[in-house]
């Protein structure tokens, strides 16, 4: 492993985790997001993560969740159809809080990492001076 592999790992590992909770965060914005029963669902983002050559990790690609949503109850809605009914997504506000935790400590940890590879970088470089 090289000098620098340390920094370029974990700074793979902090854009994905930034993205994971980008989705996360735009999926749990619009868990209330109703339609009519005429149209899709919102459709909640779901990021696939993969190994990357010589190490770290990446977003492979974002996949989108089902249009089919769920329907819900909702008479006073001015979206409803004849029969009350509205398209809600079928997203569950307790996965995407969990996975909401999961993302931040992924997060937390590439920082750590980084902050500790540049403290004995600099070690290094001031042993060198020394």
């Amino acid at each position: 492993m090289g000098a620098f592999d340390t920094l370029r790992i974990a700074g793979s590992a902090l854009g994905m985790h930034q993205t994971w909770l980008d989705t996360l965060a735009h999926n749990i914005a619009n868990i209330n997001t109703v339609r009519p029963t005429s149209e899709a669902a919102f459709r909640p983002q779901y990021v696939v993560a993969s190994a990357q050559a010589g190490g770290g990790v990446g977003v492979a690609r974002i996949v989108e969740g089902s249009a089919e949503g769920r329907l819900e109850q909702a008479p006073d809605n001015p979206m409803a159809d004849a029969q009350g009914f509205v398209r809600a997504p079928d997203t569950d506000l307790a996965s995407q809080m969990s996975q909401l935790v999961m993302a931040q400590r992924g997060f937390q940890a590439s920082v750590q990492v980084t902050k500790q590879a540049q403290e004995e970088y600099a070690a290094a470089l001031q042993i060198g001076r020394g």
